[in-house]
């Protein structure tokens, strides 16, 4: 082609192109032919508004209005913010009753609470709940504790009412049932029909595909499940109470810090000395670099596993430096997120010393732990740098109203991400 295109072969370059021309014109005219019948359900607009009753969003069936393969703008942000309003309704509002009895799972006050597993309905996935009294503790940590921080001060008093906990982190056997949209897809594949409580649970936002597998070559089998965001983590447990029909969220750090504490004032739940951490906590000293198998290390006082290490957890709380010296004698204490980064997760992990895996050690999200994710913009889902980065559930005994829940799940900060993430990612959500 070369050689054609020289001054030497000028007259049969101008033939090659000529040909060239022609050819280009004859497909153009054969694809203007056959293209809309193929491409009618891809132009088609969407049809008129209409909401379902029970979860109010528009039941849009087509694709939206394109132009050249592209989602008008228009209708890429009413979806979004369908999407979005839906998303800010609380569960108690709309949150299905419970499909299975299970006994273990009433109670009417907090001296009748009992330990129960929970099971997924249809599928194969269960957990157990733990039963966590109620009370009031000593939050923080003294300036004489060993590895003791200025933002564990002042140690000061709240209470917090009962619930159950999960007794360990969630797995990714538990999470990937809603984040790689698995439960969905088994009802597919056994051609199984979609009931009207289906088409609820359905409607709730997942996430996007991951671009790598999220173990990082640690191991799914009974591991935490990790590198979720803190919305990511609300939005399970938002699909775990609609598939459940019972009302499961994260823990505020108040909670968590009662239930690792277990009733005691110590540096951990076992007592002063980090020599014995090993027995109850995969840390820096004994886990080779990476998570272990949950529930493999002995439980604190009240029969939660990994409290201390493997994973730290996200609890609902945003990172507030002077918000201790605000809550003492305080009531189910609550710092409200107002940004996407500096959130709070607790614990320690597989990756920290035993002085961050002490019952009162806080720290906040950072801006590095989505560092390589490849994404513009970067994912409401994944945090690619935060393979440390677990949560586990609680149910309280009191379900809240719907005005009470709105603090505890997905916030305004998270809900303008998300509509924001919709549109950038022309509705692939």
């Amino acid at each position: 082609m070369i050689r054609l295109l020289s001054i030497r072969n000028l007259p049969q370059s101008v033939l090659w192109i000529l040909a060239l021309v022609v050819l280009v014109g004859i497909a153009a005219s054969l694809y203007s032919r056959t293209a809309p019948a193929a491409d009618k359900a891809a132009a088609t607009t969407l049809p008129a508004k209409s909401y379902d009753p029970v979860i109010r969003l528009p039941n849009v069936t087509g694709k939206p209005v394109v132009k050249n393969g592209m989602a008008s703008s228009a209708e890429l942000e009413q979806i979004a913010e369908a999407k979005a309003k839906l998303l800010a309704r609380p569960t108690p509002e709309w949150m299905p009753k419970p499909v299975l009895d299970i006994p273990e799972a009433m109670a009417a006050d907090a001296a009748s609470m009992k330990a129960y597993n929970e099971q997924v309905p249809g599928t194969d996935s269960k957990f157990k709940m733990v039963p966590i009294p109620g009370g009031t503790f000593a939050m923080g940590s003294p300036a004489a504790e060993k590895g003791h921080q200025p933002d564990e001060a002042p140690q000061h008093e709240v209470s917090v009412e009962p619930f159950w906990m999960e007794e360990h982190e969630v797995t990714w056997t538990e999470y990937e049932l809603w984040a790689l949209n698995l439960d969905k897809q088994r009802r597919k594949f056994n051609k199984t029909e979609t009931t009207e409580r289906d088409k609820v649970i359905d409607a709730i936002a997942v996430p996007t595909s991951p671009y790598q597998e999220m173990s990082f070559g640690m191991g799914k089998e009974g591991t935490p499940a990790i590198c979720m965001t803190q919305f990511a983590a609300k939005v399970y447990c938002r699909w775990l109470s609609a598939k459940t029909g019972r009302y499961y969220r994260l823990p505020t750090e108040a909670e968590w810090e009662h239930a690792c504490r277990a009733g005691k004032s110590t540096a951990y739940s076992f007592g002063d000395d980090p020599a014995k951490l090993g027995d109850y906590a995969w840390y820096t000293e004994n886990s080779d670099d990476k998570y272990h198998r949950v529930a493999t290390k002995k439980p604190n006082p009240w029969g939660l596993y990994d409290m201390h290490g493997n994973v730290s957890e996200w609890v609902i709380d945003q990172y507030d430096l002077g918000f201790y010296g605000k809550t003492a004698g305080k009531a189910n204490p609550l710092a409200p997120n107002t940004k996407e980064f500096g959130r709070v997760v607790r614990g320690g992990s597989w990756d920290d010393d035993a002085e961050k895996c002490r019952s009162a050690t806080r720290r906040a999200s950072e801006k590095d732990w989505k560092k390589q994710d490849p994404q513009i913009p970067k994912s409401i889902w994944y945090l690619t740098d935060a393979t440390f980065v677990g949560f586990r559930v609680i149910r309280p005994l009191r379900t809240p109203t719907a005005q009470e829940a709105m603090k505890y799940e997905v916030d305004e900060d998270q809900l303008t991400a998300y509509k924001d993430y919709v549109m950038a990612q022309a509705n692939k959500q």
